[in-house]
């Protein structure tokens, strides 16, 4: 598992030349709703067993929580059913929030 900054995420995000990769929030559906990432799929932690066959193991999976531990574990989890594409986001939306998008509601 890799781990990628705020700022780091942006700059790939806007690279038209690269592959887009699935923003995969785990945070809880009121987090989801105080704000995100747009594009990002909401994915609470306790549902991502039940629905791992709504990821491709084949494209890049960056994992986003409020802070970066919820995402990490998921990340970890999904490493042992096989995902190898996968990316934490260190410091999460929070991050993103102060790093990135001041617009971006903060709690």
């Amino acid at each position: 598992m890799q781990s990628l900054t705020a700022l780091e995420l942006t700059s790939w995000l806007d690279d038209t030349s690269r592959e887009r990769p699935v923003l995969l929030d785990v945070r809880e559906p009121w987090e989801f709703e105080t704000c995100h990432i747009d594009g990002s799929l909401a994915m609470p932690m306790n549902t991502v067993p039940d629905r791992l066959s709504e990821l491709d193991a084949e494209q890049s999976i960056v994992c986003i929580c409020h802070h970066g531990v919820r995402s990490r574990q998921v990340a970890m989890y999904l490493e042992q059913q096989g995902f190898t594409r996968l990316i934490n986001l260190t410091g999460g939306v929070d991050a993103w929030a102060k790093q990135v998008d001041s617009t971006m509601p903060t709690y």
